[in-house]
């Protein structure tokens, strides 16, 4: 328990325990916890070992593949992927939690929005798995348990002194009146034997990620809430003498919130973590800088200290974090830390304020940023074309066995090889990666060698448009012991191939009136032909021939887009387009599946008034609109480009909006004048439309525009 005064000196002078803290890119700390995007994160502690589960984000509505974190010492973390049997038709394993029965088994739960918002459980023989589903696949906390409708997700389980089993659950908890709990029975983990309701006067501003531990006689319910992808998110608690209340508001709330300097921000779906007589707050909070569409979240660590019984202290968020729990797992000393590091080259963002940044962005992913032992700072190359490489100078020849790198996603795998060179001109092979199919967290490559500069380079990745990119990169002189863990990362067969054509060029200037019935070639390196659908008819407005839509008719090309157009790559889009009259939003083209379309996972380029006016993304909250409508029944060149970072929309060859974005695409069909909504079908003109598979300069774009200008 925490004294007054001290509780006090901390209000005052917040970093004076921690250190000297100046921001989130100090070399050394400690939070983020995990080098990579994960949200709400659920802490246990078996036998000797910390296992930490989360929702894995950073993908299409944090879609990632469900996996765990495995530590001996709380800051050296290993990283594999889970098999966990899913029902058909499920693909995301949202805030999961984890219980050990009294028959020894573990038991895993996590919820779930595509078949109804329900919560399922598994059981393994182990904390990491495999899980076998319980019920045959069935929800086990279905939606709609304890208050009608009410989505059962952010599910977390209480053991109480007793023995009995508590669930709690819930989230748009403010729509709802309140949030849900069941008493499951301990026997199977599974069958509900009652189930009741909190109201939200007893939990104020509750929304969701209640979480419920017991402090010495009181039972203190935590629970988060504002909206998690903007600063708002917040955690607050109440308490009570029983485990379903009724229950009091307590002090300090909200006691964990958005920082002065926005670099902690949102934090909150939290968990928390007891040792001996301590207590940690493990939570989520937003990456820095802050990526749009608020769910690139990472996990931290901070204390959690009370009052009395009932009354918690204000979390102080710090970047520092909480450090070792238990003797340091890795004897050696990392070679790289601080040392000099440079690279092929570095993205420098820079980007306009949106919802989710509050502020425009200005941020250089420097190549030091791979060894400054930081998991909330990276390196990351100027593009995602391959390779590229980064350059440790260790300063002197020294002995190197290990080398530990952290790419930016866990959970995709990257190709690559690491050199050695004495002198940084003649290199020898250390490790070849170049046909890697394996993921994981740190990936190791062992060796024995002398050297003084260390060389890694990114060939190749699993999914399109991920970016080299590496969180941190540690070398060391002598192996150690790790956990069989870190062998275990799943294999994938997924490569995706990647070029920079010009894939499709639809001009109407080759098309021949008199063989309008029959379909046109693309002298695109994509080849194939537009197919008509419906009845386009060739004419001339303005003296421009070109194609008039008239809100019925499109082209597909014949040839479906490549694999070089999906998840995240680069792409180009540009249109000569005269629109009489502007609706709310209308595609010019678009060559990904409207299909699951979560945040993120579409794109087309539009014209159009709304709020999905310039692109669309299928989510509201990250569409674009054009800042200035370009001016009806005039010819206009629409450009869209997107380097794996921002996309950039142009209306003759000058800037007119953007945004920082991450893309989840699947490629489909290539559609001229739709989308596939038969509401979004376009009606106007085009005279011609490209599509690239690489991002164009604003100096290309302004080149493009003037050689297919139809008036040239």
């Amino acid at each position: 328990m925490l004294k007054k005064g001290l509780y006090l000196l901390l209000l005052i002078f917040p970093f004076c325990l921690n250190g000297q803290e100046t921001g989130h890119k100090i070399k050394g700390i400690d939070n983020p916890l995990l080098p990579g995007y994960f949200a709400d994160p659920t802490i246990k502690k078996f036998g000797e070992t910390f296992y930490l589960y989360s929702t894995t984000d950073g993908i299409k509505l944090a879609s990632g593949e469900p996996q765990v974190w495995v530590s001996k010492d709380f800051v050296n973390w290993y990283n594999t992927e889970m098999d966990i049997e899913l029902p058909d038709g499920l693909t995301n394993c949202w805030a999961p939690d984890v219980m050990k029965g009294k028959d020894g088994k573990y038991y895993y739960f996590m919820g779930n929005c595509e078949h109804g918002c329900n919560i399922y459980a598994y059981v393994s023989d182990s904390p990491i798995g495999p899980w076998k589903s319980l019920k045959n696949g069935q929800a086990v906390i279905p939606v709609g348990t304890a208050i009608k409708g009410l989505p059962a997700l952010d599910a977390q389980y209480f053991l109480d002194d007793d023995g009995s089993i508590y669930s709690y659950f819930g989230t748009w908890c403010s729509s709802f009146g309140g949030l849900g709990w069941a008493k499951i029975d301990p026997k199977d983990h599974c069958t509900i034997l009652e189930s009741g309701s909190i109201p939200i006067t007893q939990i104020p501003e509750v929304f969701e990620a209640a979480y419920l531990l017991k402090h010495n006689e009181k039972y203190i319910l935590m629970y988060s809430s504002g909206d998690c992808r903007l600063s708002s998110y917040a955690v607050h608690y109440s308490y009570s003498d029983s485990p379903v209340g009724p229950f009091n508001y307590g002090d300090n709330s909200p006691i964990l919130k958005t920082n002065q300097d926005g670099s902690i921000d949102s934090p909150g779906h939290h968990s928390v973590l007891k040792d001996g007589g301590d207590y940690y707050i493990l939570y989520h909070r937003h990456d820095n800088p802050h990526s749009t569409g608020g769910e690139f979240r990472q996990v931290c660590a901070d204390r959690l200290d009370f009052l009395n019984d009932s009354t918690i202290l204000p979390v102080i968020p710090t970047h520092k974090g909480i450090g070792y729990l238990r003797k340091n797992q890795i004897p050696e000393k990392d070679l790289a830390f601080k040392a000099k590091t440079t690279a092929t080259s570095y993205y420098h963002l820079e980007s306009p304020a949106t919802k989710y940044t509050n502020s425009p962005v200005d941020y250089k992913y420097l190549p030091e940023y791979a060894t400054d032992n930081n998991n909330g700072t990276m390196w990351k190359a100027a593009s995602s074309t391959y390779p590229q490489s980064l350059v440790i100078d260790l300063g002197k020849k020294v002995k190197v066995a290990r080398v530990m790198t952290q790419f930016e996603y866990s959970t995709f795998y990257y190709q690559y090889r690491i050199e050695c060179s004495s002198d940084s001109i003649n290199w020898f092979l250390f490790s070849d990666r170049t046909n890697n199919r394996q993921s994981g967290s740190p990936m190791i490559d062992d060796n024995n060698t002398n050297t003084r500069y260390v060389k890694l380079t990114v060939t190749g990745a699993e999914k399109g448009g991920l970016f080299p990119a590496i969180w941190n990169l540690k070398v060391y002189p002598d192996l150690f012991e790790i956990p069989e863990l870190a062998l275990l990362s799943k294999t994938s067969k997924d490569n995706l191939l990647t070029d920079d054509h010009l894939l499709m060029n639809f001009d109407v200037e080759n098309f021949v009136m008199d063989s309008f019935d029959y379909s046109f070639k693309n002298s695109g390196s994509l080849g194939g032909y537009f197919m008509k659908e419906g009845a386009p008819e060739i004419k001339y407005i303005d003296n421009v021939k070109a194609i008039s839509f008239d809100g019925e008719s499109f082209f597909k090309l014949s040839e479906p887009a490549p694999n070089s157009l999906s998840w995240n790559s680069p792409y180009t889009v540009s249109s000569w387009v005269f629109n009489p009259e502007i609706g709310d939003g209308e595609c010019l083209i678009t060559w990904n599946s409207r299909e699951n379309m979560l945040q993120g996972s579409y794109s087309a380029l539009m014209y159009g008034k709304s709020n999905f006016g310039a692109v669309a993304h299928g989510d509201g909250s990250v569409d674009l609109a054009y800042k200035e409508i370009p001016e009806a029944s005039k010819w206009h060149h629409i450009a869209l480009s997107f380097d794996g970072m921002v996309e950039s929309v142009y209306v003759d060859g000058v800037i007119n909006t953007q945004q920082p974005i991450n893309l989840f695409v699947k490629n489909s069909d290539i559609l001229i004048g739709a989308s596939g909504s038969y509401a979004e079908n376009y009606t106007g003109y085009i005279s011609n439309s490209q599509l690239f598979n690489k991002a164009l300069t604003v100096q290309e774009i302004i080149e493009l525009m003037k050689i297919t200008s139809p008036d040239k």
